[in-house]
């Protein structure tokens, strides 16, 4: 009876673990074919002239320029908003919200943010900033952005900040330190790759975002640096040159297209490194 039961529970294993690897081979063959697809349109379509021209009209020669000029403005900024609110409410989950009701709250509706919609968060800066001001913007677009960036960041802290001993905080009380030097100088600087790790994730996670930027940012065909006008962007150029009858504009849309799996690839491997070094 029992070699009976040892042999059927083998074999369901057996056939868990198939099943299994079929699956995992399923996903990387099409994660593979669109890599292979990604590379082949697009390193055709990579050049020195990607880097120096801007997007042309269709029939002439141009490059990206404008476009990524504009993305890294909108995403740096968008960085630069979300990183400071997201670590703050990240320290304070961790450190000061034990008791009551206002840290579960908080967590709930970090959840919420965490798995809404890109396009709602773009729609709802259309309605708080573009309408408002009567026109789109790059800052609409680092806004949109920064609203993603916000939950990322603070459940990397959070989880990052608790995974600090608590014995340091308890020896650093023990020599009389007050709580925000304890925060700013003990745990935070111990779990600091951790939340870079967030940081860049958080990166990772916006740089590709096209739906926010449709309602925020849009597009401009001239190189333009100005943050309060519609500004060039990699994933507009993308939408709009993909969907365009024209050739040449469907190479540059691959072309773009490789430069952000390429900067999001970057990204999360760099991320990946710092965190094995967190353990």
């Amino acid at each position: 009876m029992n070699r009976t039961l040892y042999y059927r529970r083998r074999l369901l294993n057996r056939f868990c673990l198939l099943v299994s690897c079929l699956a995992m081979l399923f996903g990387l063959f099409w994660l593979g074919w669109i890599f292979f697809t990604l590379f082949s349109e697009g390193l055709s379509g990579l050049g020195s002239h990607i880097f120096a021209l801007d997007t042309p009209p269709p029939g002439m020669e141009g490059g990206l320029r404008n476009a990524i000029i504009g993305s890294l403005l909108i995403t740096f900024f968008g960085l630069l908003i979300g990183t400071p609110a997201g670590i703050l409410c990240g320290i304070y989950l961790a450190e000061f919200g034990q008791r009551g009701w206002i840290a579960p709250a908080t967590r709930f509706m970090n959840d919420i943010l965490l798995s809404a919609p890109s396009i709602v968060i773009g729609l709802f800066i259309y309605e708080l900033w573009v309408v408002h001001q009567g026109h789109f913007s790059g800052w609409a677009g680092s806004l949109a952005l920064s609203l993603l960036v916000i939950p990322v960041v603070v459940r990397t802290t959070e989880n990052m900040l608790r995974l600090v001993p608590n014995s340091l905080r308890e020896a650093a009380f023990a020599l009389g330190t007050p709580k925000w030097k304890l925060v700013t100088m003990v745990t935070l600087r111990a779990a600091k790759t951790g939340v870079l790790t967030g940081i860049l994730l958080a990166f990772a996670r916006i740089s590709g975002e096209t739906a926010p930027l449709l309602f925020t940012a849009l597009n401009n065909q001239f190189f333009s640096t100005n943050m309060n006008q519609p500004i060039a962007n990699l994933p507009n150029v993308i939408y709009q040159f993909a969907m365009s009858p024209y050739e040449d504009w469907h190479q540059l849309a691959w072309a773009a297209a490789l430069l952000i799996a390429l900067t999001v690839l970057a990204a999360n491997i760099a991320a990946r490194y710092l965190s094995s070094k967190t353990h």
